[in-house]
């Protein structure tokens, strides 16, 4: 890796202090769209907690000196089994957007996915660095643009299609509204006229509210690349979304961004994995913040994790330097909690390593990093 030796993103040891850098640089609109939720935050906060509820069964007097910490997604070996989430305006973060992201994907290792409502264009990003990418589409166009877009990214070398399914209308998320704060019209420190402006109208989501499995079934016979859908959060569309020809089911809630008072993805990600049983991949993101939380969503039968919150306080910290370093360290903190755990490899993790536990501390959404000073995160 060739990186400035005096880059001040290097001196960070823990991605807490990547989330207190990224505090520091982000004015208070841009720094609740990244670390918040939608309306209570209740589903925000039941990521994490199904995270904390799990508990590590280890093996001792396992030889634990040489640890594999890859993963193969698409096809890809990656270092660790990680996914750059899709985030929209990731320009709000790092003045490169996207760009800075797929650069730090590249330099690491990981698969990155492009949200389809960032900066710079699809096609930039593309030509940033040559690793593997997939391209995310929020449904927002009729069929013409929709096969525009999806002809866009087969063109520009991307590897797989993503699309986000849990959009139909934009939600209510209180921290950017109270800072009258919005990424697509960047109006910070202006008076909203009215709720219309932020939900969409009275009409809803436009074209995204009337997407259906019809509208999958069209793109699964247009699209020539691998087809992920992106949302997924109970067994039985699972399997829909595997008979309807869907190669990888990304569980997800929006991070606790979209429907609240929904379950944790952790907690609906094994009903999921019987529900399809092996006949497709699984991506599972919502609260991943630690590497020790890698380890059990692969023990749950995930391939792979995605990363959004922690994928933007490392851009909003130092750019793609303080996104390698935030990849960096989860990597570290896999190898010390396999080594402990006692195994050595993504393929022996299995669910006899977890158990279900008590929480010791009241969940919140950064519980990964209990060091981190309250006044500084709320």
């Amino acid at each position: 890796m060739t990186k400035d030796d005096k880059h001040p993103a290097l001196s960070f040891i823990t991605n807490q202090e990547i989330v207190l850098a990224a505090k520091q640089n982000l004015q208070q609109g841009t720094w609740g769209y990244l670390s918040g939720g939608s309306e209570s935050e209740t589903t925000l906060r039941r990521n994490r907690l199904a995270f904390d509820s799990l508990a590590f069964r280890p093996r001792s007097l396992v030889d634990v000196s040489k640890v594999n910490t890859s993963a193969n997604v698409l096809g890809h070996d990656l270092r660790i089994p990680v996914v750059l989430a899709p985030i929209g305006s990731q320009q709000v973060f790092t003045p490169d957007g996207g760009a800075a992201a797929t650069r730090a994907a590249h330099e690491f290792g990981v698969l990155d996915t492009i949200s389809s409502v960032t900066e710079p264009s699809l096609e930039e990003i593309a030509n940033v660095a040559n690793n593997p990418k997939v391209y995310q589409l929020y449904l927002h166009g009729d069929w013409d643009w929709t096969k525009e877009m999806i002809s866009r990214a087969e063109a520009a070398g991307y590897e797989a299609l993503c699309i986000t399914v849990d959009t139909a209308r934009p939600s209510r998320r209180d921290r950017t509204l109270l800072a009258r704060w919005s990424p697509r019209a960047n109006f910070l420190g202006t008076a909203i006229a009215n709720q219309h402006q932020v939900s969409g109208g009275p009409d809803g989501g436009g074209h995204a509210a009337k997407v259906t499995w019809d509208t999958i079934d069209r793109i699964r016979g247009f699209v020539k690349l691998p087809l992920m859908l992106k949302g997924i959060a109970i067994g039985e569309e699972a399997l829909k979304a595997v008979e309807h020809g869907v190669d990888y089911i990304w569980v997800s809630n929006h991070g606790g961004r979209q429907l609240d008072h929904g379950l944790g993805t952790m907690d609906f990600l094994p009903e999921i994995v019987d529900a399809i049983g092996g006949r497709a991949d699984i991506i599972v993101d919502g609260g991943v913040q630690r590497g020790s939380d890698v380890l059990k969503a692969i023990a749950l039968g995930a391939k792979a994790v995605a990363i959004g919150k922690l994928q933007c306080w490392g851009l909003a910290a130092a750019g793609t330097v303080g996104l390698v370093r935030a990849l960096e360290i989860l990597e570290d903190e896999m190898i010390s909690s396999m080594a402990l755990l006692g195994v050595t490899s993504m393929a022996q993790l299995t669910p006899d390593y977890l158990a279900r536990a008590p929480l010791v501390t009241m969940p919140h959404e950064m519980s990964g990093w209990v060091n981190i000073p309250d006044e500084r995160i709320v």
